[in-house]
């Protein structure tokens, strides 16, 4: 559960994004300049932030009253060998420098539900990290080293963990709901690994987005996870994307492929989130499976 410094939400004075053409930070970005707040959004062609020089070029840009907001990660497409691992902790170190030298009024870190051991059934805040490769070791230390550059600098600072987030901006085009859409309205079909008995938590990217912006809102400090706390197995959420697609578009015919590992449960607890934004309401499966194919047919 979270701390807030803000009993009640007063917007920040401005909010800087690293890691601007992300899918959370465009949508983060969007979602705060309709409410008025001030955003400066930096991509990596502007600070690349694995560069030595980025903690100086970062430094000169920021101010006391600034919340900043890391978004900035190599994912796993786009490696996960040593090489991609060294890379993110050089952001890491970067933005923790640039922290050093010019403390901020929040600092807010999106980490993943990587962290936790996939082998966990039922996952909460108390729920010990545990590294099982190289993309969740990296989170796990970019965690401590930005939480403890934050207290050194007496930033207040937040950890957002999200599990699988599906929307129509996302371009991992990951296993899942977006997966799901897109193949069902290209090709006509879906493919499952096994018969799809794998459960998971997939958040909508608007309630990620809302989550993030109040907890920059209450300047939030602690641990949370950004999750729907409803999972669905592979199968079902196929035959609920077929039953969207295929009445309006095309037939969809949902098929398997060979399994390459062992069927896995996931469950979040989202008793936390709830006790911290009482007023948060995660965005139904339903709802959001039909908002993500409706955005995603326009000029189709």
């Amino acid at each position: 559960m979270l701390t807030h410094l803000n009993p009640s939400p007063l917007p920040p004075a401005r909010v800087v994004i690293l890691g601007a053409r992300g899918f959370i930070a465009r949508e983060l970005a969007a979602a705060l300049r309709a409410a008025s707040i001030e955003v400066q959004a930096i991509s990596s062609q502007e600070i690349d932030l694995s560069e030595p020089s980025a903690a100086g070029r970062l430094q000169s840009l920021l101010r006391a009253d600034d919340a900043v907001v890391m978004t900035s990660a190599l994912t796993p497409d786009k490696g996960k060998d040593t090489a991609t691992l060294m890379k993110n902790l050089r952001m890491a170190e970067q933005v923790a420098l640039a922290l050093a030298a010019r403390p901020t009024g929040h600092f807010v870190y999106i980490s993943s539900d990587a962290v936790y051991d996939w082998r966990q059934p039922l996952i909460s805040e108390e729920t010990a990290p545990s590294a099982t490769d190289l993309y969740s070791l990296m989170h796990i230390a970019r965690e401590q080293i930005l939480t403890a550059a934050a207290a050194a600098a007496k930033v207040p600072c937040c950890i957002l963990r999200p599990c699988a987030i599906y929307g129509a901006g996302d371009s991992h085009n990951g296993y899942g709901p977006n997966r799901f859409i897109r193949s069902a309205l290209a090709d006509g079909k879906i493919r499952l690994f096994g018969a799809g008995d794998e459960t998971r938590d997939h958040v909508f990217i608007g309630d990620v987005v809302a989550v993030l912006a109040l907890a920059l809102g209450h300047r939030s400090t602690g641990v949370l996870n950004a999750v729907s706390g409803a999972s669905i197995s592979f199968g079902e959420l196929a035959r609920r994307v077929a039953g969207l697609v295929g009445p309006t578009d095309k037939p969809v015919a949902i098929e398997s492929a060979p399994r390459s590992g062992p069927v896995t449960h996931r469950h979040f607890d989202p008793t936390a989130l709830l006790r911290s934004f009482p007023l948060h309401r995660p965005t139904s499966l339903e709802f959001g499976l039909q908002k993500t194919w409706r955005e995603m047919t326009i000029g189709r």
